[in-house]
C-alpha cells in the first residue's frame, strides 16, 4: 500500500508538471501570437493581451491532455528506472501491473476531475474570451474568418439572407449582421445592417439598424424587427460548438435536436467523448508503462521513448479518424468515441502482458 501510494504520487506530480509546462508554454506562444495580430490595435496592450489568452488557453489545452498523461507517465517510470528504483522494486517481486495499478488510478481520478470540473471551467472561461475580444478588438471577434456564418430564413414575408461576423450564446446573438430580404415572389427588396441581432419569438431584433431600400432612401432604426419561423433549436444546432456544452448540458442539447427532428450527432459525440476521457488517460498510462518500464542500464531509452510518443500520435490520428467519420454519419458517436480507448488500452495491456507474463 505505502509503496503504490510512492508510485502514485510520483506519477501525479509529473503528470501535472508536465500540464503545467504545456500550458505555458500554450500562453506564451498564443500572447505572442495575439501580440502579433494586434501590433496596429492601440488599445491591446501587452497585458490585457496575456488576459485575454489565459481565457482562451484553458480549452486548447483541454484537448492535448491525453498527450501530457502519457509524456507524464513515461518520464515517471523513466526516471524511477534511472533512480534504480524500479530495480530494487522488481527485487523485492513487485509486479509490472503494481507499478501501473497506482498510476491508472490516478488517471482515472484526473480523467473525472478534467470532465466534471475543468471542462466546464474551460468552457466557461472560452465564452468570456469571446467577449473580452469583442471589448478590445471591437464587436468583431478577433481570429473570424471574413465569410463569418450564414443563415438562410423563410417567413410570411419572403426569405431573407443573413449574414454574421460572429455568434454568442450559442447562436442567440449575432454580431456584425447583414441582412439580404426578397418579397414572397424572389425579388430582392433590400439590405440590412445591424450591429447586432437577438433571436425573439417569430423575430429578429435588430440592434442600431440601418435599412437601404432599393427604391427609398436609407433610414436608421434603434431597433428593427425581421420576422422569421427559425426555432431556438434550429439556431442552437447551427451555431452551439458541443466542444464549449459541458457534460451537464450535452443530454439537454441532444433531446431539443432529436425532438426538432435535426442531427445531434456531434452533441453525442461529445458526450461520449467527455465521458471516455477518464478511461483515455487509463489508457495512456498503460501505454506509456509498455515502453518505458525497462530497465535503463538495458539500454535502448531513446527507442523506447519514441516508440512511446508515436503510438499516442497514432492513437491521435486514430481518434481524429473516428470523430471525421461521426461527424459525416459513417460511424456511430459511441464508436468514434470509445474506440481509441479501447485500441490504447488494449495495445498497452497486451504489451504488458507478454513482457510481465511470457
Amino acid at each position: 500500500m505505502t509503496l503504490g501510494r510512492y508510485f502514485g504520487m510520483k506519477f501525479l506530480v509529473t503528470a501535472l508538471a508536465v500540464f503545467g509546462g504545456v500550458v505555458l508554454l500554450v500562453i506564451l506562444l498564443d500572447s505572442v501570437e495575439l501580440m502579433r495580430r494586434t501590433a496596429s490595435n492601440e488599445n491591446a496592450t501587452a497585458f490585457l493581451v496575456i488576459k485575454l489568452s489565459f481565457f482562451r488557453v484553458p480549452m486548447m489545452a483541454e484537448r492535448i491532455l491525453p498527450f501530457c498523461i502519457l509524456v507524464g507517465a513515461m518520464s515517471c517510470y523513466l526516471g524511477l528506472s534511472r533512480r534504480n528504483e524500479l530495480v530494487v522494486a522488481r527485487a523485492a517481486g513487485v509486479s509490472a501491473w503494481e507499478f501501473t495499478a497506482p498510476a491508472v488510478i490516478v488517471a482515472l481520478l484526473l480523467g473525472a476531475f478534467a470532465t466534471l470540473v475543468y471542462n466546464p471551467v474551460a468552457a466557461s472561461l472560452q465564452e468570456r474570451a469571446k467577449r473580452y475580444e469583442a471589448e478590445i478588438f471591437g464587436q468583431r471577434s478577433f481570429g473570424q474568418q471574413d465569410a463569418g456564418f450564414w443563415v438562410r430564413q423563410r417567413s410570411v414575408d419572403g426569405q431573407s439572407i443573413i449574414n454574421a461576423r460572429d455568434s454568442r450564446r450559442q447562436g442567440m446573438r449575432l454580431v456584425g449582421v447583414t441582412v439580404f430580404t426578397f418579397d414572397p415572389q424572389g425579388r430582392y427588396q433590400d439590405r440590412i445592417e445591424a450591429d447586432s441581432a437577438e433571436l425573439k419569438d417569430g423575430h429578429w431584433e435588430l440592434i442600431n439598424a440601418r435599412v437601404y431600400p432599393t427604391d427609398e432612401p436609407p433610414s436608421v432604426h434603434a431597433t428593427y424587427n425581421l420576422k422569421t419561423n427559425i426555432s431556438r433549436e434550429q439556431v442552437q444546432e447551427n451555431f452551439a460548438t458541443p466542444e464549449t456544452l459541458t457534460l451537464w448540458e450535452l443530454p439537454d442539447y441532444i433531446r431539443m435536436a432529436e425532438n426538432a427532428g435535426l442531427a445531434a450527432a456531434g452533441y453525442r459525440l461529445q458526450y461520449h467523448k467527455l465521458l471516455s476521457r477518464p478511461f483515455l488517460l487509463a489508457a495512456m498510462v498503460l501505454l506509456a508503462a509498455a515502453f518505458s518500464l525497462r530497465f535503463a542500464r538495458m539500454g535502448g531509452v531513446q527507442k523506447m521513448v519514441l516508440g512511446g510518443v508515436l503510438s499516442g500520435f497514432l492513437l491521435y490520428v486514430l481518434s481524429k479518424i473516428t470523430e471525421d467519420m461521426s461527424k459525416t454519419e459513417l460511424l456511430s458517436p459511441v464508436t468514434a468515441a470509445w474506440a481509441p480507448v479501447l485500441v490504447g488500452g488494449l495495445t498497452g495491456f497486451l504489451v504488458l502482458l507478454y513482457q510481465e507474463d511470457g
